[in-house]
């Protein structure tokens, strides 16, 4: 049980009846159980709102890390061709912008 054998337990019993009495023994027994008991339960609450907390903690972080865009996004084919774009776009209006100067003096 807690390390003690069998004859051990019966001298602490045996000690426990004479300083007690046979009277106050079950009382002091059945108070010792009960506060074992809630002992007992309220280690088992503290276990599951730990749990609790780390489950609602590793789903935080998962719903921070799904709205947090990716600094460097997957370059796929359609990101390629639109920065192409853009700089054939901007080449074309550095263009146009140059010929507008030339007309214009």
């Amino acid at each position: 049980m807690f390390g003690i054998g069998m004859q051990e337990l019966l001298v602490v019993l045996v000690i426990a009846l004479l300083v007690l009495g046979p009277k106050r023994l079950p009382e002091i027994a059945r108070a010792l159980g009960k506060g074992v008991r809630e002992f007992r339960k309220a280690t088992t609450e503290i276990k599951e709102s730990i749990d609790l907390e780390g489950n609602l903690k590793k789903i935080e972080e998962e719903i921070l890390i799904d709205e947090v865009p990716d600094e460097n996004p997957p370059r796929g084919r359609d990101a390629k061709l639109k920065e192409e774009k853009k700089s054939v776009d901007n080449g074309i209006n550095d263009e146009n912008e140059t010929h507008e100067e030339k007309a214009n003096n």
